[in-house]
């Protein structure tokens, strides 16, 4: 990116409205528009052609006449409006207990390049240090940079104050400030978990759907909703509260004393140390999905004992929020791939059988995807600081 890049600062209104269409569902043709925004073809004109002179939209295409809908009538070719995805990009980083993961987007969050750093001192000077250096190497890549967001494990406070961050042990962090004095780039902190429902949201499996649900599992479980196109908030966000949700009665014991919760049957930790208390030695957690597929007995009783627990969540989520879409994520998804004939039987077992069959959709199990999210919290930042 250049100055010369088109900038959504003096964007407002109807204007922003027509351009945030077409980055989060774009290319879209102009009368798809119209009908999207409500607006009259006139009054769509009106809109778009200044931001169309500007170079914040494009004209691309042509295609076939149609409604965009699954119309596939032959019609006369008309062009698409979008927008330049390389006109800027965005650093997202995240932030676990020993890693910092990054990775340098476009303006629609597509991968254009990653790093990660170990964090060898929690100390928050030395994490922005290092954070600082990622995102040095991030810039090789070329491009010049809009913004920086980092996720984490835990509470933010007006997009810069890490409140609580259990896994780094700090409290009343102004981390995005340190970030951006030391970066000299807008930066933006927020939970790991509603940055990657966001993503999910804008340019993933959740994009153009009413109401759709996201689980994690890896260090801990999380739990993201957004209806009507909007993530449902709340100041305990960040805190975990699906940690604790019993689906096993005679489950092993959570560090806080519940028998069976999603955190002593889904976390990553707990899965590794049922299996090594079984096997009397210590075994990782791929280890045990290994051992699992090998056939080994214990492996294969506490996969398949999480991999009910984990269908039962999923149908607490769907029965409780009723989502169009179930999406799975986190470093811990492989559990799904493992043991998905007793995730299916559970979801089965606790939905009524005359139930909407519901729908799931796996993402890759990299830190990447963490940090993707963490782009998007930085491009939705600026776009949407704009209107």
């Amino acid at each position: 990116m250049t100055s010369l890049a088109p900038s959504w600062t003096p964007l407002s209104g109807a204007s922003h409205a027509v351009a945030l269409d077409v980055l989060i569902n774009g290319p879209l043709s102009r009368a798809e528009l119209a009908r999207r925004l409500e607006l009259s073809a006139a009054s769509l004109t009106r809109l778009a052609g200044p931001l169309v002179e500007a170079g914040l939209l494009v004209e691309v295409g042509p295609r076939n006449g149609g409604s965009g809908n699954g119309d596939t009538r032959i019609g006369r070719p008309e062009r698409l409006l979008d927008v330049v995805p390389t006109s800027h990009h965005f650093i997202g980083i995240k932030l676990t207990a020993d890693t910092a993961y990054g990775v340098l987007t476009t303006l629609r969050a597509e991968e254009v390049a990653s790093e990660h750093l170990p964090l060898t001192d929690r100390d928050p000077r030395a994490v922005v240090q290092v954070v600082a250096d990622l995102v040095t190497h991030l810039r090789r890549h070329g491009p010049a940079v809009t913004a920086v967001s980092i996720s984490l494990g835990g509470l933010a406070a007006d997009h810069s104050i890490v409140t609580a961050a259990p896994f780094l042990q700090w409290a009343d962090v102004p981390f995005g400030r340190m970030v951006e004095e030391l970066t000299g780039l807008p930066t933006v902190v927020e939970n790991d978990l509603i940055a990657l429902t966001e993503a999910e949201h804008w340019f993933g499996a959740g994009r153009g759907l009413d109401r759709f649900a996201v689980l994690t599992v890896g260090a801990g479980v999380g739990y993201g909703l957004v209806v009507r196109g909007h993530q449902i908030a709340s100041p305990d966000a960040g805190l975990g509260l699906i940690g604790h949700v019993p689906l096993d009665p005679a489950g092993p014991t959570c560090f806080a004393g519940h028998r069976g919760c999603s955190t002593a049957m889904l976390t990553m930790p707990s899965i590794a140390a049922a299996a090594s208390v079984a096997l009397r030695r210590r075994v990782g957690y791929d280890e045990v999905l290994d051992l699992a597929v090998a056939g080994d007995p214990a492996a294969t009783r506490i996969v398949a004992d999480s991999g009910r627990a984990l269908g039962r969540l999923i149908a607490l989520a769907a029965n409780f929020t009723m989502p169009e879409r179930v999406v799975i994520g986190g470093e811990g998804v492989r559990l799904v791939d493992v043991a998905r004939a007793e995730i299916d039987e559970a979801l089965a077992e606790d939905r009524d059988p005359q139930a909407s069959r519901m729908p799931i959709v796996v993402l890759p199990g990299s830190f990447t995807q963490w940090a993707r999210g963490a782009a998007v919290i930085a491009i939705q930042t600026y776009v949407l600081g704009a209107g």
